[in-house]
């Protein structure tokens, strides 16, 4: 925890809102999706969604293949404590769900599902799009797919496989997708491991979401690596994400942008933990 503050208050000091900005296409960005104001009536579908979860009492076995739980002691957990403690929260889907609207991505990639609150978002703001989303354990996935069928979300894949195996694939070399949301093994090794498989996926036009860039001093030297990938040319740190542009019309350029126009203290309150 201690990390994650001072993390936090480096970045308090250095972030900027759309007045620090001087890319047309990142001013672009911030101002008609970070701060867009609209109440989306999709935003009522994310919350059913989320407290369908919440209130759910039942307990499933859970293969934790990533950088493990800062809250749960037992692989026997609920399933709305798992949607409290490790899910995305509502700020972040919302905003997520604006990013997607935004650029209008038509294959999107999932590493890591959960419990499908950040599928949901993504299935919602492009339903034209197909979804693929991975998740390294049956239970979850399981779950996630249930629950998404239960709500009519049609456009989404769920595998359930362990990522590098996957990535290795001979069928999924030839993938190419307009959005990748990386949430799926908090450690250096295993992002840069990610990273680098996906590249051959890449277009001009990919947009690449990097979670929990500052969950550990492992993950910032991981995010420094991403920023400083010659094929990576604009990036935006908003503290909870890293987002990675690859516009070869761009000059290299890092922006760190506070995802509220109205920055306070109350950022970090709100703003997930993952556990």
């Amino acid at each position: 925890m201690n990390h994650l503050i001072k993390a936090y208050i480096k970045f308090f000091f250095k972030a900027k809102n759309e007045h620090g900005v001087h890319s047309p296409f990142v001013f672009d960005l911030v101002t008609k999706c970070f701060y867009d104001k609209t109440n989306y009536p999709e935003y009522k579908v994310l919350k059913n969604y989320r407290n369908s979860l919440l209130n759910n009492k039942n307990t499933i076995e859970v293969t934790d293949f990533g950088a493990g739980s800062r809250v749960f002691k037992s692989n026997t957990r609920e399933i709305g404590a798992i949607a409290k403690n490790a899910g995305i929260s509502v700020q972040n889907a919302e905003l997520l769900f604006r990013i997607v609207r935004y650029f209008q991505p038509k294959q999107i990639l999932e590493i890591g599902t959960s419990l499908g609150l950040a599928t949901s978002a993504l299935a919602l703001a492009n339903q034209n799009a197909k979804i693929t989303t991975l998740e390294g354990c049956p239970s979850t996935s399981q779950k996630s797919k249930e629950e998404s069928q239960k709500f009519g979300f049609n456009n989404i894949e769920f595998i359930n496989t362990e990522f590098s195996s996957h990535f290795n694939s001979s069928d999924f070399r030839l993938s190419t997708f307009d959005l990748i949301y990386f949430d799926g093994n908090h450690s250096k090794k295993a992002t840069l491991d990610y990273f680098n498989l996906l590249l051959p996926t890449v277009t001009n036009d990919s947009v690449w979401i990097f979670d929990d860039i500052h969950w550990s001093e492992d993950m910032e030297e991981a995010w420094t690596s991403i920023k400083n990938h010659p094929q990576v040319t604009v990036t935006i740190d908003t503290f909870q994400w890293g987002i990675v542009f690859f516009r070869k019309e761009q000059a290299k350029e890092h922006f760190i942008i506070n995802p509220k126009r109205n920055f306070s203290s109350k950022f970090f309150q709100k703003t997930r933990i993952k556990m």
